[in-house]
């Protein structure tokens, strides 16, 4: 099943529910969709001006229909089983975010830090501090992106698929506290400069011969932060009549402890609205996180 669109009319309002198999599309597809129907409702049923890429992108000398090792289907379907989080949104206003990325730059003697990792620096550190992990354990911040634009040709923006893959910081809860917010930013920033083309295809390749279907137990570990979707989906740009959505909110799938999903700020500029997903004893330890509530109160 590819997408599932439910539209549930309220007494003020309507609230849209997306569900899709992200198997088949990403963030970027998901968005550029939304932005498709959006105009459609909006030019009358007109043609839309940015329509989607199906031509398929493959690895030179891979056939595109692949074989999976699987004889049976609970080999590679893993049911949902709802887990006890707390979710909150933090909200970063422009002018916070401004800072943290100069502060982080600064750091580093170095321009190179963008805002979204400054932000996913900042939430590795203070998500960190909330679990009270020995000094010498090693932690994980992983970021899923886009591989379009990194590839040699690089794909379209309105490439329709799943382009993506996970790249990640690596640090020992020593380092990453004892050092400032700039050095937790450089380990992310590396690890998405060092994602070349060459290295896209290399891990294309290696799963080309060794076909798997990921489960959970392989994106979601302990110890690890993990960020997903982007501030940079217009997701505040799509629009059926009502005006501008109120909110944006992400469904209970795809969970864990430590995981973040980034989202543009509904006042626009540059912010960011970010859904932290912890277990109950560290959302409560981040809530009074001295780092954390500094940006929070920058308006």
């Amino acid at each position: 099943m590819g997408l599932i669109i439910q539209v549930t009319e309220l007494v003020d309002g309507i609230f849209i529910g997306c569900s899709f198999n992200h198997m088949v599309t990403d963030g970027t597809s998901l968005w550029h969709f939304m932005a498709a129907w959006s105009e459609i409702f909006r030019s009358g049923g007109q043609s839309v001006s940015r329509p989607p890429v199906f031509k398929r992108w493959v690895l030179d000398g891979y056939d595109p229909i692949i074989n999976l090792p699987y004889n049976h289907q609970d080999q590679f379907i893993e049911r949902f089983e709802n887990q006890t989080f707390k979710e909150r949104f933090f909200s970063f206003s422009s002018t916070a975010i401004s800072k943290l990325k100069a502060t982080a730059n600064s750091e580093c003697n170095t321009q190179k830090i963008s805002s979204l990792q400054a932000v996913i620096a900042l939430l590795w550190r203070c998500i960190t501090r909330a679990r009270c992990l020995p000094h010498d354990c090693d932690i994980t911040c992983s970021l899923m992106f886009s591989t379009r634009a990194r590839l040699n040709p690089p794909l379209s923006d309105d490439y329709f698929g799943n382009p993506v893959h996970i790249v990640g910081g690596k640090a020992t809860v020593g380092d990453l506290l004892a050092h400032g917010l700039g050095w937790a930013a450089f380990q992310l920033h590396e690890a998405v400069i060092n994602h070349d083309d060459n290295a896209i295809k290399e891990e294309v390749e290696s799963w080309m011969k060794c076909p798997v279907i990921y489960k959970r137990i392989h994106l979601f570990g302990a110890n690890l932060v993990r960020a997903a979707s982007s501030p940079r989906f217009d997701m505040y740009g799509c629009e059926f009549g009502l005006g501008k959505a109120l909110a944006v909110r992400s469904g209970c799938t795809n969970k864990c402890d430590g995981k973040i999903t980034m989202h543009p700020g509904r006042e626009g500029g540059g912010s960011m609205d970010v859904e932290v997903c912890l277990l109950p004893e560290y959302m409560k330890n981040i809530q009074s996180d001295q780092e954390l509530m500094s940006y929070l109160m920058i308006y």
